[in-house]
């Protein structure tokens, strides 16, 4: 059951200047200045950390006899070189930076997880051949570090993950701008134009996938997955603007669940036709997830 927030639907909420005036939009600029003031802190601390490190970094090259070895840089170092060493951007857009990569890096990998725990605690055996799967993986030594090797071989629970981003999909709908015109049947769209792509409902589109609603992660099994339209799965979204972080996020997924499922069992307490969700900027429940968890 999902739906769309008031505010959302309200037209005249569409246009910034009477937007503005409204409690909604009074709250969403006094949210706003809290998380501005909070990333600007954030970020002169960042920046006065890595000038001392570019300092002492310079001092410990002039002293060295040695050729000073490249070692990969953090994406924010990368960004901090473009605007102290090079002045090619300035320190508004790497605060903007920030705040993409808190925002898209923290909630939708979150609320993947939640779903992907409640799809495992409604279906015990699909949770079952997660667990033997892990088992397999780990041995004798279920309480071991994870490994990158052991996430390559996480295929099943990858599987999960991707059927749970499915039927709910952390960002429900993207938009885009068309640069070029298009036309669609007998629908020509103007350059320029404002496209809302509803993931949502390509993820539940039964020319799209054979029964949608039935949670099934064999459809992501290799040689099910490569049947599929390239376009067909889209919780990253999809060609030059995709998510940077989707990979980052899957070893992330990977990780957490494979930890909470080698030591807990999980148990969902409410069908999914009780759960109500709010299709906002992320798909996510109302009153949240009931769970009730069991030490293996």
């Amino acid at each position: 059951m999902r739906y769309y927030p008031v505010w959302l639907l309200n037209p005249l909420h569409w246009f910034p200047p009477i937007f503005a005036r409204t409690k909604t939009g009074r709250n969403f600029k006094r949210h706003i200045e809290i998380i501005h003031q909070f990333e600007e802190k954030v970020f002169k601390r960042i920046k006065e950390n890595y000038v001392k490190r570019q300092l002492l970094h310079l001092e410990d090259n002039a002293h060295s006899v040695k050729e000073p070895k490249i070692k990969p840089k953090p994406f924010i170092d990368l960004l901090l070189d473009l605007h102290v060493n090079q002045g090619l951007i300035s320190e508004k857009d790497i605060i903007k930076e920030m705040e993409f990569f808190m925002f898209a890096g923290f909630d939708t990998t979150a609320h993947a997880m939640s779903w992907s725990l409640y799809f495992l605690g409604r279906f015990h055996e699909i949770q079952d051949k997660v667990y033997l799967e892990l088992q397999s993986i780990f041995e004798n030594d279920m309480n071991k570090n994870i490994t990158v090797d052991d996430l390559l071989k996480m295929t099943y629970l990858e599987c999960v993950i991707k059927e749970s981003m499915r039927i709910c999909p952390p960002a429900p709908v993207i938009a885009r701008e068309n640069l070029y015109e298009i036309k669609i049947d007998d629908y020509i769209l103007p350059p320029k134009s404002s496209i809302s792509i509803c993931i949502h409902a390509i993820h539940h589109n039964p020319s799209v996938y054979e029964n949608p609603e039935v949670f099934d992660p064999d459809r992501f099994l290799p040689e099910n997955f490569k049947k599929l339209h390239p376009y067909a799965f889209l919780p990253f979204s999809a060609g030059p603007r995709n998510c940077l972080g989707f990979k980052l996020a899957m070893v992330e997924m990977k990780t957490i669940l494979a930890n909470v499922l080698r030591n807990f069992k999980v148990y969902s307490l409410d069908p999914q036709e009780k759960i109500v969700t709010s299709a906002e900027v992320l798909l996510r429940p109302i009153s949240g997830i009931r769970m009730r968890v069991e030490k293996r």
